[in-house]
Order: structure tokens, then sequence, then C-alpha cells
């Protein structure tokens, strides 16, 4: 039996700064902003709801929070680059030119640090 199988899944990531996630999900992403209060935003992303709270204080984490399968990896990191988002890079991977890494099972991954 599936608990939570068939279920919509609500995505949570945090934020110190909700006028500037607002910005970034709304406007540089293109996500719909459903919904504001001094808790949270939430955003229709195709379907799924995400929900960027509002937290006193917040560590970057080591590692990918979010993420979207897109149909043309350079096409979207152009689109990202035209409106001022850049790829991170690390050390202590291979990336390429665009920052794209190739994973070892054959995915294309782009990395972001978001607001």
């Amino acid at each position: 039996m599936s608990i939570l199988g068939s279920q919509q899944l609500k995505a949570f990531v945090p934020t110190i700064k909700p006028l500037e996630a607002k910005f970034f999900y709304r406007d540089i992403l293109g996500l719909k902003l459903l919904s504001e209060d001094n808790y949270a935003l939430e955003f229709d992303a195709n379907g799924k709801l995400l929900r960027v709270i509002t937290v006193q204080e917040f560590v970057p984490h080591p590692f990918t929070a979010l993420g979207w399968d897109v149909d043309d990896i350079k096409t979207t990191i152009k689109l990202l680059n035209d409106k001022g988002i850049k790829c991170e890079k690390y050390d202590f991977m291979e990336q390429d030119e665009a920052g794209i890494w190739n994973a070892p099972g054959g995915a294309l991954i782009w990395y972001i640090y978001e607001v």
C-alpha cells in the first residue's frame, strides 16, 4: 500500500530574503505566485506547489535542494544568463565552459545559487 505515492508533492525551500526570493521565482524563473504572507510565498511550479518559507537564519546547503528537468539545458542556461543568473563553479567537479557538469549517470547538471 502506498501512503503518499499517489498524492501531490509540495516542496519547501527556505529564504531569509523573501522580496528577493519573490523576484527570483516569479520574475526570473517565471513561476506563478499563488499567495504570500509573513510566513511564506507559494508558487505554482508546473502543477506542483513550491512553498518558499521565510526563516530568520539560513546556512546554505552544501548540496542541491531544488532542481528542474529541462528539455534543452543550453537554451535554459542562456535564458537564465540573459537575466543575470550565473552558474556556480566548483573546484571538485569538471564543468564545461557553460558550467555544465556531466554526472556519472549521464545527466547534465547546472548549479545556481538562489536567494
